[in-house]
């Protein structure tokens, strides 16, 4: 009778064979075609797959195996590099697992294991590719939230342009929503470029605008309050009625900033 050694050193030698059997019979189960390309790249994942497995399966001691782990990271940060989607690794989980407890049987039994080993093997195979699963998705989420973050840090760096019009004057326009740590990037931002472009006079533009709250519009007009410890002259455009209420409950005192309804008569305003 064979050993679970044996078993596992089939699982190494025909690694790529059986990658290809495996792939083949699980992309069947899918209702919607599988692209070639990913059917080709899943049969490499999977060759490497089982000769973890093969490495594995001895080995009586309940570890986390590093190399599978890393493994699976990769599989889930690629796939995120990648724009995949985390809907497709998970539906495709079931009918993986499926698909492998049927061919590590099947094996097993043409190796006349008996049914204590067989369902040793199994629970062993079905073990290590939950571990999988779980990194490959903690991967793809840790990646994507990444490259999410990176993302809006660009747009909000993006988002606070000192815009020079004339000498000595320059413009912020403020567009689209801000939250907390928008407005502590505009405040963290605009005092050096000021400062850089020798700006005298800093019109904060509000018409674009879509939403904020009282602490965030604080945070907006401590702007005001940095630039005039400076030398730097502030005004105030396109302050809507129902932002100047939102910032008046707030605490804030409009009457110290100079305000005018639109750009174009804070310019002309000082000529």
């Amino acid at each position: 009778m064979a050993s679970v050694k044996e078993i596992a050193e089939h699982l190494k030698k025909n690694a790529p064979q059986l990658a290809n059997e495996l792939v083949d019979d699980i992309a069947q189960r899918f209702k919607v075609d599988v692209p070639k390309s990913e059917i080709d790249h899943a049969k490499v994942i999977y060759t490497e797959f089982l000769g973890f497995l093969g490495e594995l399966l001895p080995c009586k001691e309940e570890r986390v195996p590093e190399g599978l782990l890393k493994w699976s990271k990769d599989n889930g940060e690629r796939e995120a590099a990648n724009k995949g989607k985390m809907s497709d690794i998970i539906s495709r989980y079931p009918d993986t697992r499926i698909v492998f407890t049927e061919q590590i049987s099947k094996i097993c039994l043409e190796y006349g294991l008996s049914p204590d080993e067989l369902v040793t093997i199994i629970t062993r195979v079905n073990y290590f590719l939950d571990l999988s699963i779980n990194e490959t998705v903690f991967a793809f989420e840790r990646y994507t939230d990444q490259l999410i973050k990176r993302v809006q840090e660009e747009v909000n760096y993006l988002s606070a342009p000192v815009v020079p019009i004339q000498d000595g004057i320059a413009i912020l326009p403020l567009i689209g929503s801000i939250d907390i740590d928008r407005a502590a990037l505009i405040l963290e931002k605009v005092v050096p470029k000021v400062t850089r472009l020798k700006v005298n006079c800093l019109i904060l533009d509000f018409s674009g605008i879509l939403t904020i709250d009282a602490a965030i519009a604080k945070h907006i007009f401590d702007i005001h309050n940095v630039l005039r410890l400076i030398g730097v002259e502030t005004i105030a455009t396109g302050i809507r009625p129902d932002l100047a209420q939102l910032v008046v409950s707030g605490g804030i005192n409009l009457t110290a900033i100079t305000s005018f309804a639109t750009v174009r008569q804070a310019i002309d305003s000082m000529k």
